[in-house]
C-alpha cells in the first residue's frame, strides 16, 4: 500500500509532443478516465520542460496538487499502466521508493487500427462522437496525378568522408510507445504445438504477432484451440501469419457467436479503493471477496451450465457497467440476487429498476449492495397475501426507501447467506 511519506521519481523514456497529448486527450481519456489523464500530465510536469528524470517527491505532492485521495491515485495510476503509459517499480524499505517510467501514447494511425484500443473508444463514445475524433484525425488527399516527384536522393545531395572510428551513442531520449500487455496471456508453447509445423515457418511468431494474437484472445474471449483453427486459416504460401485476415477472421467468430455483435468492457473487476480489507475468513467475507474479485461477465458464466453466456443476458451486464456506471461487485450482487429470487431468470426491466434506484443512492460497494438485498427480502417476507397477489411486474416497496450503509447483524448476515449461497 502506498504512504504518503513514500517517495517517488519519474522517468521520461519518450519525447511526448503536442500531438501526444491531443491524442492522450482524444483517444485515450474516454478509456482511462479523466483522472488517469491527469496524473499522467502531472508527472509530465513535474519532469519540467527538458528533464529525463526528476527530483525525488513523496506522494503527499500528489495528494497537494491533485486534491485526489491515495486510492484514487492508485486506481489512476493502474489504469495507466494497464493501457501502456507507465511502468512502476518499487523498492521496499522504511519508506518505499517508487519510480514511474512515462511513455507515449501510440499514434492515431497504430491506435485506430489496434484490435482493442480501437473498440473500446467507440463503444465507450458512441458512433456519432467516434466518427467526429476520426475525422479530425484524417489526412486531407491531395491529387498528384499530374505531378513529377523532383525530390533528391541522400547520396545526390551529400557525399561521403573518411572517418577514423565509429561513434556509438548508447540511451539517448526516443519516441518509445507504452505497450499493453497481459497477465493471463496466451500459453504459445501450447499454441504452437497444436499447429503441424510442415505448414507455418517457424519465424511466424514475431513480437508483433504474438501481441496481436494475446490481444484478440482477450478481447474475443477466444481459446487456444479456437486460437490454432483460426490462425491455420490465416497462414500464407510463405508459411507467416496474415494479421489482417487473423484479425478479420477473429473478429467474424466472435460476431458469429454474439448475433453480429462487438465486445464491450465488461472485463474489468472492481476498483481496490472500493474493495473490503482481504482476511475475513467468514462466509459472509468469502462472498464479498467473491463479488469483488469475479468480473461480471466471469460471474455471470458461472451460473450457465454449459459456460456460454446468452447474447440478452451480455447485453444487461454491458447496460449496467456502461450506461448506469454501476460497479463490478455491485453489478455481480444484482445477478445474483435477481437470479436467486426470480427463478434464474434476468428480467431487464426488473433489473433496470433496481440498478437505478442503487444508482441514485450511490452504492458502489458489495456490503452496500448486500444491505440493499437483505432490506428488500424482508419487506418480501412482511407482505400479506392481498400484497403477495399482486403482479410481479410491479415496482417492489422497498425502491422508495433510504437504505442505510450499514454492517449486517447476525439474523441478517444468516438470512443473506441462505438467500444469496455460501461462495467456497
Amino acid at each position: 500500500m502506498v504512504l504518503p511519506a513514500d517517495s517517488y521519481v519519474v522517468v521520461n523514456k519518450s519525447v511526448i509532443t503536442e500531438l501526444d497529448k491531443k491524442i492522450i486527450i482524444d483517444l485515450y481519456q474516454p478509456i482511462i478516465g479523466n483522472k488517469a489523464v491527469s496524473l499522467y500530465f502531472t508527472f509530465m510536469n513535474d519532469l519540467g520542460k527538458k528533464d529525463i528524470i526528476t527530483k525525488e517527491f513523496t506522494h503527499h505532492h500528489l495528494l497537494s496538487i491533485m486534491q485526489m485521495s491515495l486510492e484514487e491515485i492508485i486506481t489512476a495510476r493502474e489504469k495507466l499502466e494497464g493501457i501502456g503509459l507507465l511502468e512502476s517499480y518499487m523498492k521496499k524499505g522504511d519508506i518505499n521508493n517508487y519510480v514511474y517510467v512515462l511513455y507515449g501514447p501510440v499514434s492515431a494511425n497504430e491506435f485506430f487500427n489496434h484490435p482493442i484500443l480501437n473498440i473500446i473508444l467507440y463503444n465507450n463514445v458512441g458512433k456519432t462522437e467516434y466518427d467526429r475524433i476520426v475525422a479530425s484525425y484524417k489526412m486531407p488527399r491531395i491529387n498528384l496525378k499530374d505531378y513529377d516527384n523532383i525530390s533528391l536522393k541522400f547520396d545526390e545531395v551529400f557525399s561521403s568522408v573518411s572517418v577514423n572510428s565509429y561513434f556509438g551513442n548508447e540511451d539517448i531520449v526516443s519516441r518509445n510507445k507504452g505497450e499493453i500487455n497481459f497477465k493471463n496471456a496466451i500459453d504459445f508453447e501450447v499454441l504452437i504445438d497444436g499447429i503441424d509445423e510442415k505448414i507455418i515457418n517457424k519465424k511466424a511468431f514475431t513480437k508483433e504477432v504474438r501481441n496481436l494474437i494475446n490481444s484478440l484472445s482477450f478481447l474475443y474471449d477466444i481459446d487456444i484451440v479456437t486460437m490454432q483453427n483460426l490462425i491455420k486459416a490465416c497462414i500464407n504460401e510463405k508459411g507467416m501469419i496474415d494479421k489482417e485476415t487473423l484479425r478479420k477472421s477473429a473478429r467474424n467468430f466472435y460476431q458469429f457467436e454474439n448475433n453480429g455483435n462487438l465486445p464491450t468492457l465488461i472485463h474489468y473487476s472492481q476498483p481496490r479503493h472500493l474493495k473490503s480489507p482481504e482476511g475475513n475468513l467468514s462466509n459472509m467475507g468469502k462472498m464479498i471477496y467473491t463479488f469483488e474479485n469475479t468480473n461480471p461477465y466471469q460471474f455471470l458464466k458461472s451460473k450457465y451450465k454449459d459456460g456460454k453466456v446468452v447474447l440478452r443476458d451480455l447485453k444487461i451486464v454491458e447496460m449496467l457497467l456502461i450506461d448506469l456506471k454501476l460497479t463490478p461487485a455491485v453489478v455481480n450482487v444484482l445477478l445474483d440476487y435477481v437470479l436467486r429470487t426470480n427463478n434464474k431468470k434476468l428480467n431487464r426491466t426488473y433489473i433496470e429498476t433496481i440498478a437505478s434506484h442503487w444508482k441514485r443512492l450511490g452504492i458502489e460497494t458489495a456490503e452496500e449492495a448486500m444491505n440493499a438485498c437483505i432490506k428488500e427480502h424482508k419487506k418480501r417476507k412482511n407482505k400479506n397475501i392481498e400484497n403477495n397477489s399482486k403482479s410481479k411486474s410491479e415496482v417492489p416497496e422497498w425502491f422508495n426507501q433510504n437504505i442505510e450503509k450499514t454492517s449486517l447483524d447476525i439474523n441478517e448476515e444468516k438470512e443473506l447467506l441462505d438467500l444469496i449461497g455460501s461462495y467456497k
